[in-house]
């Protein structure tokens, strides 16, 4: 079994082998992406509401520092490949989806300006670590507002704790198939060597998130978007 030590980030960020992960082909289908994902989620009536409402541009602003502290403090196992806390399923709970798209968008360019993160990776961590968790977090706070029962603890447990846990896991598994697929990596090597991860992040990440929506959703309610009183506590 090859075994990877962990690297330092400025070593994985200046090294060859992670600047060329993705081809320039793969980078424009990935920009198309993120192109789609913009448009869909774009709404002039909703995002007008940044610049006449001070506390949502706040909200948005503090989020995407929240985004880009939580990235950058990761571990790199192979190049492209790192663990870290996502955050994405408090955040999204908290602003909604589509401020959340666009805090995540500031927090990757963020890590890019101080030199986090290669350009050649934004579309690809973008989609990955900010998008795809993002949509995945608020389509289970969705299923669930709709089919289960309005509980204060099926909002705390399950559209939080829950659904963290299960995006930690799902980023990792996607973006493993992602290089897959891409010739990147054998699957040997991304089995042995980074999807196993699951087992170690997806509690802190689902304890990180329930414990922030847990004590937002106490002491100042009406900061979390997803959270409705009359659904929630009247019931």
């Amino acid at each position: 079994m090859r075994l990877f030590g962990l690297r330092s980030l400025n070593s994985m960020l200046t090294n060859p082998n992670t600047l060329s992960l993705v081809s320039q082909n793969m980078q424009l289908s990935l920009w198309f992406v993120v192109g789609v994902v913009v448009w869909l989620g774009f709404s002039k009536h909703y995002f007008s509401s940044l610049f006449t409402q001070p506390a949502r541009q706040i909200g948005v602003l503090s989020c995407a520092l929240i985004f880009t502290t939580l990235w950058q403090i990761r571990a790199g196992i192979l190049p492209g490949l790192e663990l870290h806390i996502l955050g994405a399923t408090a955040i999204t709970l908290v602003i909604g989806w589509r401020f959340a798209l666009l805090s995540a968008m500031l927090a990757s360019l963020l890590l890019v300006v101080f030199s986090q993160l290669p350009i050649s990776l934004f579309s690809l961590h973008l989609l990955f670590t900010g998008f795809l968790p993002i949509l995945i977090s608020y389509g289970i706070f969705v299923i669930c507002y709709n089919l289960l029962p309005r509980h204060f603890f099926i909002y705390i447990f399950v559209c939080s704790f829950l659904c963290a846990a299960l995006v930690s896991c799902l980023k990792i598994v996607s973006l493993s198939a992602f290089h897959y697929f891409n010739g990147t990596y054998d699957w040997y090597e991304l089995s042995e060597n980074y999807m196993y991860l699951c087992a170690i992040i997806w509690f802190p990440e689902a304890m990180l998130n329930g414990m922030a929506i847990s004590l937002l959703i106490t002491y100042r309610p009406h900061w979390v978007k997803t959270f409705y009183d009359k659904d929630y506590l009247d019931s």
